[in-house]
């Protein structure tokens, strides 16, 4: 596939493209919270419920948005000195969100309010109503046909919701909460120290980092890089960073926090981020990092197992197994789509007998779309465009297979696109500390504004050596016309010979070690 020569001057102008929109905003652009539909009428009951001590109760998510969203609810509650009880669900108990497995654990309560969830709890909010209790609902989801009957919804993707951005995550919600109740209070707590989580939410709930995302996620950094919350200091010592990036947070704190609630109980995710001093937080993270270790071990070997069953000539893959772990079965779609380059959904047999699970995009399909289209052979069906939840009885699987096969085929897709995130084909001349500090200067990357890609070719293995403790890595000297560049590829079982040519694709980053800085091309596949 072709791609256009580029030079250094038209990857700084390819790059200001993609904020021609909303320009780069600073959190001075932000909106205020009366824009949410409802946002006055939630603040208003909760501050009633503040003044009057009645029992409230907080309903939050079992992910890294949720859990965030809790710990900062339940931050602001204890900086005002008000008591708040919480639930987070668990997964594998009570499922997803305000459902009526919680009704019991909410009796007695005069006041409940959800965040990052909520938006299609019909029979809870009915519950809730007999039971008079008043519901609040925060979330950020798509608004379903029916919606729940609840005292206010807030919510952007409501149709009459004037708040100007669609894509933002439930902390950022809840973060606005925040910040209304702390007017309507008087309370002078400062809501800004909060952004700092609220970028760890943005980014690991894979948010467009554009518009206000990026201002937000931009403060948040700073922040984080300066916080005394023990939790982040745990976490630095962990990874042994002085300064963290929007890549450490993707990659490293969020799967830790996620780990929690697909292995266990969200929970502990929580007390994490809440703990009070830096002895309990080192506690407290090795407990995550220790249901990470046995998540990953877990998610390889499904892995291993769902690539045996692909075939290949499907353009979206459906694999199924009998006891995979519904915690992990999302990434597990996400490593084989991204294996395969196309579509996949991982479904497991659930205890009810019924298969459970998750699908991830890839390319331009929009999943959520082609599923949407296979409704009625599922019991269950939620997510968006790169990413759903599912559920259906086994009898329906092979016509489900087969008619997403025909929905997929109905849209057309080029699956031929030039990949979007590659820039063009970079010379080794031009890679160097200049162009690694423009692509600086668009930071953070992420959802929305991807870090760039190169690819050059007629490049030279000069040398190739294996690397980590599985050899699971390889190091490489390339070289092109004379010049020479280092470069890793991280999993991978492929084998390289010296004097191969090849063309690649990469990105540029800088390697601090032993106190040097070199430059690296992080690379992603060899075309």
């Amino acid at each position: 596939m072709l791609y256009p020569k580029i030079t250094p001057q038209e990857i700084e102008q390819k790059l200001q493209r993609r904020f021609l929109k909303d320009g780069h905003l600073s959190l001075a652009n932000l909106p205020k919270p009366s824009a949410f539909k409802d946002m006055d009428r939630a603040v208003a009951r909760i501050v009633k419920a503040i003044h009057t001590n009645e029992k409230i109760m907080l309903i939050g998510d079992y992910d890294v948005d949720g859990v965030t969203s809790t710990t900062l609810i339940n931050m602001f509650f204890r900086d005002i000195g008000v008591e708040l009880e919480w639930i987070i669900p668990n997964r594998f108990k009570d499922g997803y969100g305000l459902s009526a497995n919680l009704i019991p654990r909410i009796e007695g309560f005069d006041l409940v309010f959800t965040v990052d969830n909520g938006i299609a709890a019909v029979e809870a909010a009915r519950m809730c109503e007999e039971m008079g209790i008043d519901l609040i609902i925060t979330d950020h989801h798509i608004v379903p046909a029916v919606i729940p009957k609840a005292y206010a919804i807030v919510d952007q993707k409501q149709a009459d919701c004037s708040f100007p951005y669609e894509e933002v995550c439930g902390a950022q919600i809840a973060w606005y909460l925040i910040a209304a109740l702390n007017k309507a209070l008087n309370a002078n707590v400062d809501i800004k120290s909060y952004l700092g989580l609220v970028s760890i939410a943005i980014i690991a709930d894979m948010m467009p980092l554009q518009h206000i995302n990026r201002a937000m996620v931009k403060a948040g950094l700073q922040l984080l890089n300066r916080s005394e919350l023990p939790a982040v200091k745990a976490f630095m010592e962990k990874l042994d960073k002085v300064v963290l990036n929007a890549e450490d947070i993707g990659f490293q704190i969020a799967p830790v926090l996620n780990s929690a609630g697909r292995m266990d109980d969200a929970k502990w995710s929580v007390e994490f981020l809440l703990s009070t001093n830096i002895y309990d937080a080192r506690v407290r993270l090795d407990r995550l990092k220790d249901f990470n270790e046995n998540r990953k071990a877990i998610e390889q070997k499904i892995t291993n197992e769902a690539i045996a069953q692909v075939d290949i000539n499907n353009d979206v893959l459906v694999v199924v197994g009998d006891d995979w772990h519904e915690g992990v079965v999302g990434i597990v779609a996400a490593r084989v789509g991204r294996r395969f380059e196309k579509p996949c959904i991982v479904l497991t047999k659930s205890e009810t007998g019924e298969l459970k699970g998750s699908g991830r995009s890839f390319h331009v399909c929009n999943l959520f779309k082609i599923t949407t289209a296979c409704r009625p052979l599922l019991n269950k069906f939620g997510g968006h465009e790169a990413a759903i939840g599912l559920s259906l009885d086994f009898e329906n699987l092979k016509a489900f297979k087969e008619q997403i096969q025909k929905e997929y085929q109905a849209e057309n897709y080029d699956e031929q696109l030039i990949d979007p995130d590659i820039l063009g084909e970079l010379s080794f001349s031009h890679i160097d500390f200049e162009l690694v500090n423009k692509l600086k200067a668009f930071e953070p990357y992420g959802q929305g504004n991807p870090r760039v890609k190169f690819i050059s070719s007629n490049v030279l293995i000069e040398d190739v050596s294996d690397m980590g403790k599985e050899k699971e890595h390889r190091r490489f000297t390339f070289s092109q016309n004379g010049i020479t560049q280092q470069a890793v590829l991280f999993k991978t079982k492929e084998v390289f010979h010296v004097g191969q040519v090849v063309s690649v694709v990469y990105g540029v980053n800088e390697n601090h070690f032993n106190n040097r800085v070199t430059l690296q091309l992080m690379v992603e596949k060899f075309l």
